[in-house]
């Protein structure tokens, strides 16, 4: 049975990826599609994200947090456009890049619901190069990502009702300056920060350089299984965001986070930041040394090193 739950989707495609197979012929031209395919794959995973599926020349893509999808899709595009091996007969492989946020219904492989559609029609309204996403993310982002957003049209996607105002996100050298640091500075930051996650005396950590995500639940297909009767098969993920890690609870009786400093909350079927240490209870509220209980520890700074 699927799951509801609000969250940023990404759908990035190659650009006339046709033509790519009739100039190159079969072999090449999967070659060059799967170079791009892959710097899509990393780009989401290195920004928390988690890649639904390809198919073919596309990715789709799903984030908790809307800074997080920018993020990863201006890395693509910039990665994509500067890549040595994406130039044919003298023109660069481009991608375009389209993102929605909205509920959607988890499957095991795979998200549904209009949210998906939405996002998917913002991939056929945005042009080589671009990222165009829609007001629901615009509205989220931070106000330096919303600096570099400019408002291109209003639409009506297909199959709904109502009005959808579309965004483009100013990324490329020449269109903005501000932008600038900004992109200069995502891989700094993220090698800056990482979350060790204790279990009865076994030790997971987050990196986003080399794990940047890892899941919790009582099925054998976690990376933490964690058995319980309020325990869901799959609970929550923890996944890098822009700058820390975010818990994604994915569960029925949902998540308890208490922090060292006293800052409890609870969370189901959203996200929250996950700050400083403390422990993580699925279903019920954390306790020491339990079975249903995660110690986590956040830890950042710029001299960062592995022990």
């Amino acid at each position: 049975m699927g799951q509801d739950q609000e969250l940023a989707i990404l759908f990035a495609d190659v650009v006339g990826s046709t033509r790519l197979f009739e100039v190159l012929g079969d072999l090449a031209a999967r070659d060059k599609v799967a170079i791009c395919i892959e710097i899509m794959r990393r780009a989401t995973e290195q920004h928390g994200g988690s890649v639904v599926k390809t198919m073919g020349d596309e990715v789709m893509a799903t984030f908790a947090d809307c800074d997080a999808a920018i993020d990863a899709a201006v890395e693509m595009q910039a990665a994509i456009a500067g890549h040595p091996d994406l130039e044919v007969e003298g023109q660069q492989v481009t991608i375009r890049i389209g993102c929605h946020f909205g509920p959607v219904v988890l499957e095991t492989r795979d998200v549904f619901g209009v949210a998906v559609h939405t996002a998917n029609r913002m991939t056929s309204q945005a042009k080589a190069g671009q990222v165009i996403i829609t007001d629901a993310i615009q509205q989220r982002l931070s106000e330096q990502w919303k600096a570099v957003a400019r408002r291109v049209d209003i639409a009506v996607p297909r199959g709904q009702h109502e009005e959808v105002t579309i965004f483009e996100v100013l990324w490329q050298h020449g269109e903005t300056t501000s932008m600038l640091p900004a992109i200069a500075t995502i891989t700094e930051l993220q090698k800056q920060f990482r979350i060790r996650l204790r279990y009865l005396g076994e030790e997971l950590v987050l990196d986003p350089r080399e794990r940047s995500a890892a899941t919790l639940g009582r099925g054998q297909e976690n990376d933490l299984v964690i058995k319980g009767n309020l325990v869901s098969r799959l609970h929550a993920r923890i996944e890098a965001g822009k700058n820390r890690f975010m818990l994604v609870d994915q569960s029925t009786n949902g998540t308890f986070v208490q922090g060292q400093n006293g800052d409890d909350a609870f969370v189901r079927r959203d996200a929250i930041p996950l700050k400083g240490q403390g422990v993580i209870g699925l279903g019920r509220v954390p306790e020491p040394q339990s079975y249903h209980t995660v110690e986590f520890i956040c830890e950042d700074g710029p001299d960062l090193t592995r022990p």
